[in-house]
């Protein structure tokens, strides 16, 4: 696929535990040409955890992408009315966004870059990563994946044991999700084992 014509938005949201995941998955598209638009929840703007700072995380999508950081829901509303995204991306997609998404709720930068794709009928690829997949958040992830225009990157359960309602994409997948998705295909096999034991 000829990537050097396409620009993928890719969201974080805060799942901080995949953020080592996803960082060269966004790599992967630049290294293809793409164009990548950054985009990011409040949670990555002002949440330092264990797994790194807000600072640094924001650091590495600027350096990677090359491009400003969409942070609030006003940047983020022209990308409806100027139709810049080939293909969108959220990774990871957090049980919280999920559930909002699934819910037609926009209170972030990337629900309204989300709903924006999806007011334009192009693909939005999800990444999920959450503890209630296959909790309460099942029925949202279900919403979802009947919903015209949304993919999924291949996910299943990362600790069955030890967290039986966990679900997690597989992120090195994200890149050959978004190309099925261009052609309007959901990327197979969907759903997964992904034990990290």
């Amino acid at each position: 696929m000829n990537w050097k014509e396409i620009t993928v938005g890719f969201a974080l949201t805060g799942s901080h535990c995949t953020f080592e995941e996803v960082m060269p998955q966004i790599q992967r598209f630049i290294d293809a040409g793409a164009k990548v638009i950054p985009i990011v929840t409040n949670t990555i703007l002002t949440t330092d955890t264990r797994f790194g700072t807000s600072e640094n995380w924001l650091k590495q999508l600027k350096d990677i992408t090359g491009n400003d950081i969409i942070s609030s829901i006003v940047e983020a509303e022209p990308l409806g009315p100027s139709k810049l995204l080939d293909v969108m991306v959220i990774a990871p997609c957090t049980g919280n966004t999920t559930s909002k998404l699934a819910n037609a709720m926009t209170e972030s930068p990337v629900l309204m870059a989300a709903k924006a794709q999806m007011r334009n009928g192009r693909p939005l690829v999800l990444a999920i990563s959450t503890n209630d997949g296959l909790g309460l958040n099942a029925m949202n992830v279900g919403k979802l994946l009947i919903t015209k225009n949304i993919y999924f990157v291949p996910f299943g359960q990362d600790a069955p044991t030890a967290k039986p309602n966990s679900l997690v994409a597989r992120m090195d997948l994200i890149m050959e999700t978004c190309e099925a998705a261009l052609s309007g295909k959901q990327l197979q096999p969907m759903i997964i084992e992904r034990f990290n034991y």
